[in-house]
């Protein structure tokens, strides 16, 4: 019995071991991409206007970057703050933990290099060599072509240094772990000419993370066989949206939708007419963000149609906008 009980204490002490060693890796080797690239990013008017257009209307990082009114319909962004930061996600929206959006305005890149900047793009890690949470979609973002990626990080450099810095992200346990093993090195890709209608939506597709956003997921996870089909959840004030299903099903799809109501859709966010209206919490809202997308030059929005008219359609019927009754009392 005694001998029993001695080997049980020694698995157990082996086991509380490895564990431990096994954390200690993932904590303090992962995550890694490798080093930062040794590279300048000439600022030239063309490559800042290039990125200009891809971080404002199809990547859209200023829309995450910057403060958004979601008292307003589809939370337009606050203008005279590009580029600060500090959105929060915390418990109160069943986050696991506690994220704040960074500031990208030179205040708080003045000191990365252009590799720094690059590397926390395409592969989700940050200066000091930690992991970006993917509420980042910097998986679609790594396979952009380079000369895309240079554009952007001109264009940040161009704006103004504003708002202050926030606290590093604090994650629950076992997530603070696992956030260090999922960046991946970049797989940078070539932006295919605008004439090959097919691969520059598909491209375009790709870098607006529209596959993120409309395809359901677990625990971070999306679900194969799903991809594009919408009901990925959201948490908004007194309500619970889900996101729309952008397969060219005709049913519960955009299968009937004509080129031309597709343009149309985006295109209204871009008439000087509209405005945001107000919204009170538990009325139909949106995280959309329409007056970025609505930007998007309409060659750019027809590529994607045609794309989107391509992949598998899957007939899922969602409901994108639910009342919360409790809170709505």
């Amino acid at each position: 019995m005694k001998k029993l009980t001695k080997w049980i204490a020694i698995i157990l002490t082996l086991v509380v071991v490895i564990a431990i060693a096994g954390l200690s890796y993932i904590n303090y080797a992962l995550p890694n991409v490798g080093d930062p690239e040794n590279i300048t990013v000439q600022l030239t008017p063309q490559r800042i206007a290039r990125g200009k257009y891809l971080a404002n209307h199809v990547a859209v990082c200023v829309d995450c970057h910057s403060p958004r009114d979601f008292s307003k319909f589809a939370g337009p962004i606050d203008t005279a703050y590009i580029g600060v930061g500090g959105d929060k996600f915390d418990q109160s929206i069943g986050f696991p933990g506690l994220v704040y959006v960074p500031n990208i305005t030179p205040l708080n890149l003045k000191s990365w290099t252009d590799g720094e900047i690059f590397r926390a793009i395409t592969t989700g890690v940050k200066k000091d060599g930690s992991a970006i949470f993917p509420i980042m979609p910097w998986q679609y973002y790594s396979k952009m072509d380079r000369e895309d990626v240079y554009a952007i990080i001109a264009y940040m450099r161009t704006l103004k240094a504003d708002g202050k810095n926030y606290p590093a992200h604090q994650l629950d346990f076992p997530l603070n772990f696992i956030v260090n093993t999922m960046p991946q090195p970049a797989t940078l890709s070539k932006r295919p000419p605008e004439s090959d209608t097919l691969k520059y939506g598909e491209y375009l597709v790709q870098i607006a993370a529209c596959r993120d956003c409309h395809s359901q997921d677990d625990k971070g996870k999306l679900i194969a066989g799903l991809e594009f089909a919408g009901g990925k959840a959201f948490n908004l004030p007194g309500a619970t949206l889900k996101s729309s299903n952008i397969t060219p099903d005709k049913e519960s799809g955009i299968g009937r939708w004509t080129k031309q109501e597709f343009v149309n859709r985006f295109r209204m966010y871009a008439d000087s007419s509209m405005s945001p209206s107000a919204v009170k919490p538990g009325e139909f809202q949106t995280i959309m963000p329409w007056w970025k997308y609505g930007k998007m030059k309409v060659t750019d929005l027809e590529a994607m149609y045609a794309y989107l008219q391509t992949i598998k359609p899957m007939q899922n019927q969602v409901v994108k906008f639910q009342a919360n009754s409790i809170e709505a009392k």
